[in-house]
């Protein structure tokens, strides 16, 4: 049983082209109440994204906050048979002008959702100290900005990749376990240690499926390097900089010339190997705990290795989008729901008593999560690695062409193809075209 409650947002969601082109149509939504009024009856449609368990929950909180403000009703579902397909019908909602006050979206939708002139702005509201903005994770907040302008919703789900090690293959090798303070090539010389050609045991593992598991997993080391994705205007790539040919050098030398890396041509096996002991060392999220629980795998995590001091990680932040839908009194309660939700004592009860990481820092204290974090060890480190997860994915709508030209060139090299610098630079030329459109 994987407890996370949504599949992983590292999945880039398509389909969202299009919602940009309603802002060309004109953006008149549903008129309501102009006049605020706290006191009127509003009803308050929230598509949750969720199914089964983890729906249920939603709604006993939402019955709570309807006792606690009666003149609130909150009617919540799914929205859509998948998570997935919530944009889709987001986009149809508005072009006829009936759409939600509140949905899940998944963090890659941000720049899209802004685009259609649809979404509130809380940046007054959350500018207000009482509500602990400061306490999500920066690349939390910035998902949530996506121009850097509008705020346009609360984070739902936060994530991060940290280093799993295997202690079982450690020991087997006589190799010190990883550490807060290690550097990459303490990470290149233990997982070369732990390679063994005669089980067919590997020192670490990497997706060459092409995917954005391929490309996520290496922002960390362009980021640490110096590098960025995107130009400061966020129109053409910069990942073709000189960061990033050092960072997918050192990969390529740990898989070709070192002969340690597993080379996963299905984005899923490699944590299976982890598991069954022939693979020393994996970059994961919280996902990932509750199977290790599961095998009885003797694990640790730690965060990532780091360059000159810097361990920072990569996340993939999922929201609480808001919606303006032309009534006052809709707005205003569809932001204080929100943001009592999304509080530390709604969180404990939600997100972490579903074993995902808390949303907030003050949240890592409570014996909620503690208990938790007992009972899937590893998770209380990765809440502490939000801090280092600093910058966040861009949410452009070309980046899924921009990532699966990233995916293709990193599995090419590390499988022998061509140059780390030859490939990055056919990598940009095509995410500039996907960029472009």
């Amino acid at each position: 049983m994987n407890r996370r409650f949504t599949r992983t947002t590292r999945a880039v969601a398509v389909g969202i082209a299009g919602i940009s082109a309603l802002v060309l149509a004109g953006c008149a939504g549903p008129q309501g109440a102009t006049e605020l009024d706290t006191d009127a009856d509003v009803t308050i449609t929230w598509w949750t994204g969720q199914n089964d368990e983890a729906a249920k929950l939603l709604r006993s909180l939402a019955d709570e906050f309807e006792k606690e403000h009666p003149n609130v009703t909150i009617d919540a579902s799914s929205g859509a048979s998948s998570t997935e397909e919530l944009i889709q019908k987001l986009s149809a909602g508005f072009a006829g002008n009936s759409y939600p006050n509140i949905s899940y979206s998944f963090g890659s939708w941000a720049s899209e959702l802004e685009s259609s002139g649809r979404t509130l702005d809380i940046r007054e509201q959350v500018s207000d100290p009482a509500v602990g903005w400061d306490e999500f994770s920066e690349a939390a907040r910035a998902t949530a900005q996506p121009t850097g302008e509008k705020i346009i919703g609360f984070p739902a789900l936060v994530d991060n990749i940290s280093l799993f090690y295997n202690k079982t293959v450690f020991d087997a090798a006589g190799v010190d376990y990883p550490t807060a303070d290690w550097t990459w090539d303490d990470f290149r010389e233990a997982a070369a240690a732990l390679t063994d050609e005669a089980t067919e045991t590997y020192g670490y593992a990497y997706s060459v499926s092409g995917s954005e598991e391929t490309t996520w997993q290496f922002w960390p080391h362009l980021w640490q390097n110096g590098g960025e994705i995107l130009t400061d205007d966020q129109k053409q790539a910069a990942f073709d900089s000189e960061a990033g040919v050092t960072a997918l050098e050192f990969l390529r030398g740990m898989a070709v010339d070192d002969g340690s890396v597993y080379l996963d041509q299905t984005d899923t096996k490699f944590a299976q190997l982890f598991a069954a002991n022939r693979i020393g060392m994996m970059t994961s999220g919280p996902w990932q705990l509750w199977d290790l629980k599961t095998a009885k795998t003797d694990y640790g995590v730690t965060v990532l290795p780091g360059t000159d001091g810097d361990h920072q990680t990569v996340s993939g932040p999922d929201l609480w989008a808001l919606f303006d839908t032309g009534d006052v009194n809709e707005n205003h309660w569809t932001y204080e729901f929100v943001e009592w939700l999304t509080a530390p004592e709604q969180d404990l009860r939600w997100n972490v008593a579903y074993g995902n990481l808390p949303l907030r820092s003050s949240e890592q204290s409570s014996p909620e999560f503690q208990a938790q974090a007992k009972e899937l060890p590893g998770l209380e480190i990765m809440a502490e690695n939000n801090a280092n997860a600093v910058n966040a994915r861009p949410t452009v709508p070309g980046y899924v062409g921009l990532s699966e030209a990233v995916g293709d060139a990193i599995s090419r090299v590390l499988q022998g193809d061509g140059t780390p610098e030859g490939a990055l630079k056919e990598a940009a030329e095509k995410a500039n075209d996907a960029l472009s459109d």
